[in-house]
């Protein structure tokens, strides 16, 4: 069978936030990209997920032009407050805030989006099947259709943006480091009155369990319970139910006993943290095909968008002939380790289910007590700060706060 074949500066798989990302950023800067997408419908979304954008991502959507948009579609500025055992934790204004919006429209939304720019072709409906190489680089891929079609799609560049289970990461034989995860995730959207607290979300963190109230649009919020594996069973034999009583009983509980389930609930029983690359020759990858962490801590789309942006800032100069691609490309690598490598060193190692930690409980108590240390717990917790910068910051003012509090009683 004849294949046909195509030539493009980067071909990106997968187009979801971080191939969105990455497209657009390369096509302003000269770039023809070919954005395949294996789902044939543009409104497809992503159903898992809690649609939080943290703070570090918005800047990204600001330079992209999304931000309003997103705004128009009903997204809501939000911050965050967390319950812990010693109070709750609540960033003083001015603060910097996060976006919400459901995947259902943020998604579709994003697609619609990035095909409108020029030199971007959106492909839908087309599954990789293998990778293209000569002199041992990756030199883009050739895709199926439905009707069992195949085209070759040339380029210097091929990105996998196609999730934790990345195909391109498979075909390219790129290694995969996993590390275990010990919780499960079950959530829901509920129609209903707003938490006490809305439109900022709430989170309670009750060592080792966890829940979550995310406000959205349409006046619904999203309720999330990520519980130990020893839970399980209940949350299995009865989902909307099992969801709706642990929320119940939480402190201060939010009214979900008195909202509407919308849709059904949803659950993940497996999310192993996995890491790859994230380069290889001709190769990138971005999002969850590069790191995916435990998203208890609300980091998924906001690496999405912020790994697609330093990507396409790295290689846009080799694309246009103007610097070496593998000089691009490693620039992209170091850049990710930079802003992510030590975010998901400690994500991982609370990922396996296990209480707080004594330096954790320091950093949560103090957070309650006083505000600066709230205000740089924000910082961390919304990823606008490294723990290489978090650390410095917090540990002297949580002990002197602690100190302080010890001595008066």
């Amino acid at each position: 069978m004849a294949i046909d074949s195509n030539d493009y500066d980067a071909v990106i798989v997968g187009g979801s936030l971080a191939g969105c990302t990455a497209a657009t950023l390369l096509a302003r800067a000269g770039a023809r990209v070919a954005l395949v997408e294996k789902q044939p419908d543009p409104k497809a979304f992503k159903r898992m997920c809690s649609h939080f954008i943290q703070a570090s991502a918005v800047p990204t959507l600001e330079r992209l032009g999304w931000l309003e948009p997103i705004e128009a579609a009903g997204g809501i500025h939000t911050r965050v407050q967390a319950w812990t055992r010693w109070g709750w934790i609540k960033p003083p204004p001015p603060g910097n805030v996060c976006v919400n919006l459901r995947r259902e429209l943020l998604d579709p939304l994003l697609k619609e989006m990035t095909a409108q720019e020029p030199g971007v072709d959106l492909m839908l409906g087309r599954t990789a099947t293998r990778v293209l190489r000569e002199d041992g680089a990756v030199r883009g891929v050739v895709v199926r259709n439905a009707a069992g079609e195949e085209t070759e799609l040339r380029a210097p560049l091929t990105v996998g943006a196609d999730g934790r289970d990345s195909q391109i990461a498979e075909l390219a034989g790129l290694p995969d480091k996993q590390t275990p995860h010990g919780r499960f995730a079950y959530g829901g959207y509920f129609e209903g009155p707003p938490t006490a607290i809305a439109p900022d979300a709430s989170f309670w963190m009750l060592d080792p369990q966890w829940a979550a109230a995310f406000p959205t649009d349409s006046d619904l919020t999203f309720y999330a319970v990520m519980g130990t594996k020893d839970r399980l069973p209940e949350f299995k034999a009865d989902p909307v139910g099992a969801l709706v009583r642990f929320i119940s009983n939480v402190p201060e509980a939010p009214p979900i006993a008195e909202s509407k389930l919308v849709g059904s609930v949803l659950g993940k029983i497996d999310m192993t943290n996995r890491k790859r690359g994230p380069v290889a020759p001709g190769l990138a990858l971005i999002g969850d095909a590069a790191l995916a962490v435990d998203p208890l801590f609300g980091i998924g789309c906001g690496w999405a968008l912020q790994s697609g942006e330093w990507l396409a800032d790295s290689v846009a100069p080799a694309l246009r002939g103007e610097a070496s691609l593998e000089k691009g490309l490693d620039r992209y690598k170091r850049l990710h380790a930079r802003g992510l490598g030590g975010h998901a060193f400690l994500i991982n190692d609370y990922a396996t289910g296990r209480r707080l930690n004594p330096m954790e409980r320091l950093i949560f108590s103090a957070a309650v007590r006083d505000e600066k240390c709230a205000s740089v717990f924000e910082e961390f917790g919304t990823r606008e700060i490294r723990p290489q910068q978090f650390m410095p910051r917090m540990l002297p003012r949580a002990l002197a706060v602690n100190a302080r509090r010890a001595l008066a009683r």
